[in-house]
């Protein structure tokens, strides 16, 4: 059977890859927290080989909490031990041969298998975290507290507050979302994973952030300003393995 995010294409900037998927996520609950920066700020904790994006000559930094479940390899059924639980990441934008992509600082999950898988195969810099998302009615009550060092906590609550409405290119709500690959360096070199889903569902959102050092934590300050907020109930995702850019 399909994967259901290929039931549409056409709104990718660029085509899906011609090698197969090689697993797959149901993302859920997420919210979208964005913080406009000075371009400098960033610049100084990104990897110089990455040329960092900007949108009205500002830098952004997300901080996503959300849950995930069905994570599982193409051909094979989810692990249930394995398949669903909390993930939080801090991330930012870059471009690189025209792929407009996710940069990640930090990505916190409930799942020490999980971190472990992570980080060996995707050189991503995966932290394990005791983590709760529980919805009560529309709000979305989270909490992540990482278990190592650097500490890093996130408290809050969510919930949307629109219909949901896609989002129109050139908008800065379309350029912090539709987003088809992340990059991440390992060993002196770029690698960039593919993925796609559907076009975003994104709802306005409102939250009451009671606690946040996620972005703290990778040595970013964030500014004082409230953050751009949205909120996605649902979406599936393909992944492709990591492949190397030659530059």
């Amino acid at each position: 059977m399909p994967h259901p995010s290929f039931q549409s294409v056409s709104h990718r900037p660029w085509p899906v890859p011609e090698t197969p998927w090689t697993s797959a996520q149901i993302w859920h609950d997420l919210l979208f927290a964005h913080w406009p920066l000075p371009p400098e700020d960033l610049r100084r904790v990104l990897p110089p080989e990455l040329p960092l994006d900007t949108f009205d000559g500002h830098a952004w930094v997300g901080v996503v909490p959300f849950w995930m479940s069905g994570i599982r390899r193409r051909g094979l059924p989810p692990i249930p031990s394995l398949s669903s639980f909390p993930e939080l990441n801090v991330r930012t934008y870059v471009t690189l041969q025209g792929k407009p992509g996710v940069y990640f600082f930090s990505l916190d999950a409930a799942n020490r298998p999980a971190v472990w898988a992570a980080r060996r195969f995707f050189h991503l810099p995966y932290f394990h975290a005791q983590m709760k998302s529980q919805p009560i009615g529309e709000t979305i009550h989270y909490q992540s507290t990482r278990t190592g060092a650097p500490s890093a906590e996130f408290r809050g609550k969510f919930k949307p507050i629109s219909a949901i409405r896609l989002r129109t290119p050139g908008t800065l709500d379309h350029w912090l979302t539709e987003r088809y690959c992340l990059y991440t360096t390992f060993a002196g070199h770029i690698y960039r994973g593919d993925i796609h889903h559907q076009q975003w569902p994104l709802q306005d959102a409102e939250a009451e952030i009671e606690a946040n050092t996620m972005a703290e934590a990778s040595g970013i300050a964030l500014p004082n300003s409230s953050p751009v907020l949205h909120f996605a109930r649902k979406l599936e995702v393909a992944i492709w393995p990591l492949s190397r850019i030659q530059l």
